[in-house]
């Protein structure tokens, strides 16, 4: 953990939040007395991982609704079945 005073902490704002950013922790003090901690925000959630990677075009997201009910009927040894078969006739649909 870095240690930094206040004034060094404003002068260097970028450079310091460039730090946090990959990873670190600054720990702000105020004549030695610690202030705060600057430290990195948690990791994405889910849905902003998502968007991310659909807005760079990795990814493509469903329409959402109803889990077709041959999607859900049980396969051999607890498999789902019919998985691919939805998959190639969603596609030849144009869906």
């Amino acid at each position: 953990m870095k240690v930094v005073r206040i004034a060094e902490a404003k002068k260097a704002l970028a450079h310091h939040l460039e730090y946090v950013k990959r990873g670190g922790t600054i720990r702000i003090v105020d004549r030695d007395q610690p202030v705060a901690d600057l430290v990195p925000i948690p990791a994405d959630s889910d849905d902003k991982l998502l968007a991310r990677l659909e807005k760079r075009g990795l990814v493509r997201r469903g329409k959402g609704g109803p889990i077709p009910a041959e999607l859900l009927r049980p396969g051999p040894a607890g498999h789902r079945a019919g998985v691919l078969d939805a998959l190639i006739e969603e596609r030849r649909g144009g869906r």
